[in-house]
């Protein structure tokens, strides 16, 4: 017997996840039970599986062990396990469900906490404890809880995938949209009146064109291996604005784009992350801790309720999922977690939202597909890693972009992945981080020296791209006028002659050098300091707005062109560079969001008037 494909199956009219081996075998239609025959940590190999599928889950042993077929040779099959399998020995039963690994979607997983194959922790310790046992069974999704259903598809409507039957309030800011499932279409026969019904109960009875009647829950199954479907991808034309001005001034990333931040240890990877997770202008976020230490993902599950998010005024969490997945926790997991968290992000993508994927870190990820590959006795590639590791990144990162989502109401979503690499000792060489730079657009390369300076974000400016602004320049020419991006590379020029002058400096000394060369040594420490270092800890200074970076730099510009006018008329450089008022271009950062406008205009005119008159007495004294 062969299951239909890698599609999902959902209601009462899909195929039940089989419970257990038995009824089947007792039926004697199909034998969906086998053997373990070897037992090599994470790996199983298991024999009389003959009619199992690739990519099926499967039970373990008799505590229930998750796990995943992962190869098939005649009727043994290799079986990635996701859960600590000492004690298990040869002999013990694998029982297959039929069915591919997937997830749950629907109301109840914005806030919740998962670990990599989507089992809700929180309800794993109401039930367990702290210490998750083995084959624990706990639902994604609250069977259980009502939700108020909203319907918006009346009786006689014909739809197709992705039409929304109703509306639940999901949290304060995010309204879930109850959607045909995509590869289903027919006409409404049924649909339930405005109240409260479980994740489970049937709220509209489809009739599809070849006569069947099929009930639709509010919940819906899909494998997490095969993206979700949508009718047409778009180039990506608007900017993702995180407030943090390193990335939305110099390297701007693109709602539906692809960035990578790598970096050596304690540079500052994660930190990075959360600020994007915090105040990227997205709707949903979902943060994939893979393989992170525990207290990372602490960090976040403390940060977060307490934060407010600047769109909203609702609590960052309002509008978040987690995946926490740690480093202690068996390396199977990790794998899945990946695939797990951007099968979640598409779902909230086919609302028509714009989502945010966080993945830190996918080295860990490479790291357990490396053990499970050695475990299989695969030919190694580079560095031991699988010859397949730069196809399944591509699989990862491809799934992201700006889509017309399933449907008939013309939505648009967005899905934008960020995924972090850790490149042992920041060596850049190595294969994860080749991989990834092949594949994504944008590459922040975090450099330990800034870190160890206290230069956070550590991104460096030299060594940091994106390839986003030429399709972003329209945008950035309507929104903030076309000096913006004029500015921008006059800065990258500037940072970029400050790294040729250092050499010089170094050599014979600042004072040797011209006045203009001075002037340019000192309007790039002001770019460095005042423009792109952030500080994360002054709530004011941690999310900039775009009108707020544009007329910054405009402030840092004006301040260059006022310094070399009078140096010209024989100005004293020392005292141009000690003027009042650049102590107060370096604190305009820090000045009110409802001040800032007033006050930048107030620096303008001061530094004109203060630049002007050291020329004037430059010009006297010649």
């Amino acid at each position: 017997m062969v299951f239909p494909g890698p599609v999902p199956h959902w209601g009462r009219e899909r195929r039940q996840a089989i419970p257990s081996g038995e009824s089947i075998l007792k039926e004697g239609r199909i034998n969906l039970s086998g053997k373990v025959v070897k037992v090599s940590g994470p790996l199983v190999v298991a024999t009389g599986l003959a009619d199992a599928n690739m990519s099926d889950v499967v039970r373990v042993g008799p505590q229930r062990l998750i796990g995943e077929i992962l190869t098939m040779k005649g009727d043994s099959a290799s079986i990635q396990v996701y859960e600590e399998t000492s004690g298990l020995g040869p002999g013990a039963e694998v029982v297959t469900t039929g069915a591919p690994m997937s997830v749950e979607l629907g109301p109840g997983m914005i806030e919740g906490i998962y670990d990599g194959i989507q089992r809700p922790l929180e309800k794993i310790v109401e039930k367990v404890g702290p210490n998750i046992t083995r084959g624990v069974e706990v639902p994604a999704i609250d069977h259980d809880k009502k939700w108020p259903f909203t319907p918006v598809a009346k009786v006689s409507d014909k739809v197709t995938g992705g039409d929304v039957l109703g509306t639940v309030p999901e949290t304060e800011v995010v309204l879930h949209k109850i959607m045909v499932p995509p590869t289903m279409h027919g006409t409404i026969t049924k649909i339930a009146p405005a109240g409260d019904y479980t994740v489970l109960e049937p709220i509209a009875t489809l009739t599809t064109d070849d006569g069947r009647e099929v009930e639709l829950p509010m919940m819906q199954k899909w494998p997490v291996r095969v993206g979700r479907p949508y009718q047409h991808k778009y180039p990506p034309k608007r900017p993702l604005c995180s407030g943090q001005r390193v990335i939305d001034t110099m390297f701007p990333i693109a709602k539906g784009g692809t960035a990578a931040v790598p970096g050596p240890f304690g540079s500052g990877k994660t930190v990075v992350q959360h600020q994007l997770a915090k105040w990227s202008d997205v709707d949903i976020v979902v943060y994939i801790g893979c393989g992170e230490r525990g207290n990372e993902m602490t960090d976040v599950l403390r940060e977060f309720p307490e934060l407010v998010d600047p769109r909203t005024g609702q609590s960052l969490m309002k509008r978040t999922v987690l995946i926490a997945n740690t480093s202690d926790m068996p390396v199977a997991a990790r794998e899945a977690s990946i695939y797990t968290g951007i099968t979640i992000a598409e779902y909230f993508r086919d609302m028509g939202y714009a989502v945010a994927v966080i993945a830190d870190s996918t080295s860990r990820w490479a790291e357990a597909l490396r053990e499970m590959s050695g475990r299989l006795e695969e030919m190694p590639g580079e560095e031991g890693y699988p010859a397949y590791l730069s196809s399944r990144l591509a699989q990862f990162y491809e799934r992201a972009g700006s889509v017309a989502c399933l449907g008939s109401d013309d939505r648009r979503g967005s899905l934008t992945a960020v995924g972090a690499v850790s490149p042992p000792g920041g060596d850049l060489s190595e294969p994860v981080s080749q991989a990834t730079m092949r594949i994504v657009k944008v590459f922040w390369a975090l450099d330990a020296s800034l870190a160890y300076r206290r230069h956070f974000p550590a991104i460096n400016w030299l060594n940091s791209y994106s390839l986003y602004l030429d399709s972003l320049k329209p945008w950035y020419d309507e929104h903030l006028g076309k000096e913006f991006l004029q500015n921008r590379e006059w800065a990258m020029a500037v940072l970029q002659e400050e790294a040729n002058l250092n050499e010089i400096v170094q050599l014979v000394g600042k004072d040797s050098l011209s006045a203009k060369d001075q002037i340019t040594l000192e309007v790039a420490k002001m770019i460095r300091e005042d423009f792109l270092q952030q500080n994360s800890f002054v709530d004011i200074d941690s999310y900039s707005e775009y009108d707020r970076q544009a007329r910054m730099l405009v402030l840092i510009r004006d301040y260059d062109e006022h310094c070399r006018a009078a140096a010209e008329r024989g100005g004293n450089l020392n005292e141009l560079f000690s003027v009042p008022v650049r102590e107060k271009i370096g604190r305009a950062k820090s000045v009110p969001a409802d001040q800032y406008l007033d006050n930048y205009a107030n620096i303008m005119v001061e530094l004109e008037e203060e630049t002007n008159a050291i020329g004037e007495k430059g010009e006297m004294a010649l």
